[in-house]
C-alpha cells in the first residue's frame, strides 16, 4: 500500500471512528442531537446536544457500544439524496443541526449524501448521518481506539451559538501505537503548563481581571526579566536600537496600515474618546513602529534600520480557544521590524534565520521546521493585498533565502498575513508537542501606506521593505512552552530561585543566612527555608519548587566554612566553599 493510501486509510478510520461514537451516543441518549464529528490529528471528536451533562462513567460505558459495534462488522453505506428530501429526513428525525447544514449545502448547490450503518447480512440501517466521507468499507476495519475526555464546544465555534457537549477520542492502527501515545499523553498531563505554572507560582488568572489576561507573580516575573536581558543582549550585537509604544492608538492609524477591516474580529471593541474618535487597544506593533522609522529622514546609509520592543498587545480572542498562556487577550510581543532595501532583504532574512537557531541551542530545541505560508491569488483583495506583481516577487525572495541556506521548510498556501509571505517556526517539546513558537513575516505592503520612504543613491525617494519577527514569539507562549519542556525544571540561569539555603536545625539558621547573602551580592537568586518543619520536609519542599541547587548547612559545613550542595537535575551531593558555586552559578 502507498503512503498515501495508507495517510487515507488512517484518516478514514478516524473519521468512521466518530460515526461509530455518535451511532453509541444515540444508542445511550435517542434524544440526542448531533452535531460534527471530523477526524482530527491522533483521533476524532463529536459534538452532541444531550439530555445531561457526560460524568467520567459514561466513557466507558461509550465505549463498550462502540467495541460492540466495531465487532459487527457494520457496512459504511453512502447514499446521495435531493435536497428537499435530505432535509425533510433530518427535520423529521428532530435533527435541527444537521438541518442547518443541508440547507447550507443545497443552497450552494452542493451535493447531500448520508453514510448509513448496515450490519453485513442485513439491509436496514442501523445508524444514519448525513456526511461527505470518506470512511472505511466496514466497522470491523477500525483498530485501536479510546475515549479519552469531554469538552464544551460552542456550535460551529461561534459564542453566540448554543454550547454542544464534545467527546474527544484517539484512533490508531495498532494498540501498540495506541499506548505509547497513552504514555506520552500522561507525561505531558505531568508537564501541563497550567498545573506547573500554578504550583511554581508562576502566574495565575483570575475571574475579576478577565479570561485570558495573565497576572505574573514574582517566579514569573523573575523568569521574564531573564529572557528579556537574554533577548537584549542578542539583539544589540545584532545592531537592533530599543523604542516603546503606546498601548492604544486611533483607529484612523489602523486603517491605514490596512489591520481594519481585514484584522477587525481579533481586536477589542474600539472606545469612543475625544468628540467621538474611535481608540483600538493595540493588536501589534508594527503601524506603531513604522511611524518611529516615518519619524526621521532616512539615508541608504542607514538602512537597515532595526527597530525592537518587548510590547504588550491585546488580541479578543474567543472564549472558548483560551488556551493556558498559549491563547490569551494580553501578550507582550517579542518584537521587531526591519527595515531594509531589496538588496539587503535575503541577509537581513537569513539572519533572522540563525538567530532562531542560536536560540533552539541555548534552550535545547533539537526539533523544528519552518512554515512558509504563501497567498492565494484567488482572495487578493479579500484575505490579502491585492499585488499580484509584489506577492510573487517577495515569495520567490524568501524561497530563494531558504533553499541557498538549505533551511528545512515545508509551504502552506493560502496561509500568509495579508500583507506579505510570512515563516512561522514549528517546535516541538521534550513531550513531542508541537508549538508555533516564531515568526518571520515579509512586508511589502503597509510600509508604502505610510508613506514610508528612503533616499537612495541616486537621490530618489524609496520604499524600504520591512521585516516583522519575533524569535522569542510573546512571554506568555514562550514561558508556557519552556514550562513544559522543561517539566518546571528550569536550567539554573532562568529558575526564580536558584539555590536554596537549609540548615539542618535552627542552631545553623544564621549561617544559612550569611552564605544567602553572600550568594544574593554575587548576583545569585537564593531564599533561605528555614520553617519548623523537619530537615526531610524542607528538602521536599525545595525538590517541589524543583530549585536547581539545595544548600545544606550544619555543624560541619559551618566548622569548614563550607555547603554542602545537593543538585536537583543530577541528585549528586557534594561539599565545596562558596566562591566555587558562585563559579558554578555564574558559568
Amino acid at each position: 500500500m502507498s503512503k498515501d493510501k495508507e495517510k487515507i486509510s488512517i484518516e478514514a478510520m478516524r473519521h468512521s471512528c466518530s460515526h461509530v461514537l455518535a451511532q453509541a451516543v444515540m444508542d445511550m441518549f435517542p434524544e440526542a442531537k448531533l452535531g460534527i464529528g471530523p477526524n482530527i490529528e491522533n483521533g476524532f471528536y463529536y459534538d452532541f446536544e444531550l439530555p445531561r451533562n457526560l460524568i467520567p462513567e459514561d466513557l466507558p460505558l461509550l465505549e463498550k457500544k462502540m467495541k460492540h459495534i466495531v465487532k459487527q462488522n457494520q457496512r459504511f453505506v453512502k447514499k446521495v439524496e435531493p435536497a428537499d428530501k435530505a432535509i425533510e429526513f433530518l427535520e423529521a428525525a428532530g435533527q435541527k443541526y444537521k438541518v442547518e447544514l443541508a440547507k447550507e449545502y443545497a443552497a450552494a448547490g452542493e451535493e447531500i449524501s448520508f453514510y448509513e450503518n448496515i450490519l453485513p447480512t442485513g439491509d436496514k440501517p442501523m445508524y444514519v448521518d448525513l456526511c461527505e466521507g470518506p470512511h472505511v468499507e466496514h466497522s470491523g476495519q477500525i483498530k485501536a481506539f479510546k475515549l479519552t475526555h469531554t469538552a464544551g464546544a460552542y456550535w460551529r465555534g461561534n459564542e453566540q451559538n448554543p454550547m454542544l457537549q464534545r467527546i474527544y477520542g484517539l484512533c490508531f492502527e495498532t494498540q501498540q501505537e495506541l499506548d505509547e501515545h497513552l504514555k506520552q499523553l500522561e507525561e505531558a498531563k505531568k508537564r501541563d503548563h497550567r498545573k506547573l505554572g500554578k504550583e511554581l507560582n508562576i502566574f495565575i488568572f483570575d475571574d475579576d481581571v478577565g479570561p485570558g489576561l495573565p497576572l505574573w507573580l514574582p517566579n514569573g516575573g523573575v523568569i521574564i526579566e531573564e529572557l528579556e536581558k537574554l533577548a537584549k543582549e542578542m539583539e544589540e550585537k545584532q545592531g537592533y536600537k530599543r523604542v516603546r509604544t503606546p498601548h492604544l492608538a486611533k483607529e484612523s492609524m489602523y486603517i491605514k496600515s490596512g489591520h481594519l477591516p481585514y484584522y477587525k474580529d481579533s481586536m477589542f471593541p474600539p472606545m469612543e474618546l475625544d468628540g467621538g474618535i474611535k481608540y483600538y487597544l493595540k493588536s501589534m506593533n508594527c503601524p506603531h513602529h513604522h511611524k518611529i522609522f516615518g519619524a526621521i529622514p532616512r539615508s541608504y546609509r542607514d538602512l537597515p534600520v532595526r527597530l525592537a520592543e518587548y510590547g504588550t498587545c491585546y488580541r479578543y480572542e474567543q472564549t472558548g480557544e483560551l488556551f493556558g498562556l498559549m491563547r490569551v487577550r494580553s501578550m507582550q510581543m517579542n518584537d521587531a521590524h526591519i527595515y531594509c532595501t531589496e538588496d539587503q532583504f535575503e541577509q537581513e532574512f537569513q539572519a533572522v534565520n540563525e538567530l532562531y537557531l542560536k536560540y533552539f541551542k541555548i534552550f535545547g530545541i533539537e526539533k523544528y521546521l519552518m512554515r512558509f505560508s504563501t497567498h492565494d491569488p484567488k482572495k487578493l483583495g479579500e484575505k490579502f493585498v491585492d499585488e499580484p506583481t509584489l506577492w510573487k516577487k517577495t515569495e520567490d525572495m524568501v524561497r530563494k533565502v531558504l533553499i541557498k541556506n538549505k533551511v528545512p521548510y515545508v509551504e502552506i498556501p493560502n496561509e500568509a498575513a495579508f500583507y506579505g509571505p510570512k515563516m512561522d517556526v514549528q517546535v516541538w517539546s521534550a513531550t513531542g508537542r508541537e508549538f508555533t513558537l516564531a515568526t518571520n513575516q515579509v512586508d511589502f505592503a503597509v510600509p508604502k501606506r505610510f508613506g514610508l520612504t528612503y533616499t537612495n543613491e541616486k537621490g530618489e525617494e524609496k520604499t524600504p521593505l520591512c521585516i516583522h519577527r519575533a524569535p522569542l514569539s510573546t512571554h506568555e507562549r514562550f514561558v508556557g512552552f519552556l514550562i513544559e519542556h522543561y517539566a518546571g525544571a528550569f536550567p539554573a540561569w532562568l529558575a526564580p530561585v536558584q539555590a536554596a539555603l537549609i540548615p539542618v536545625s535552627e542552631k545553623f539558621a544564621d549561617y544559612a543566612r550569611k552564605i544567602s547573602e553572600e550568594l544574593k551580592a554575587a548576583g545569585a537568586r537564593t531564599e533561605v527555608i528555614d520553617s519548623a518543619d523537619t530537615l526531610g520536609k524542607r528538602i521536599r519542599a525545595a525538590e517541589m519548587q524543583k530549585i536547581p541547587y539545595m544548600l545544606v548547612v550544619g555543624e560541619k559545613e559551618e566548622t569548614s566554612k563550607t555547603i554542602t550542595v545537593r543538585d536537583y537535575a543530577t541528585k549528586e551531593q557534594v561539599e565545596m566553599k562558596v566562591p566555587e558555586l558562585i563559579a558554578k552559578l555564574k558559568r
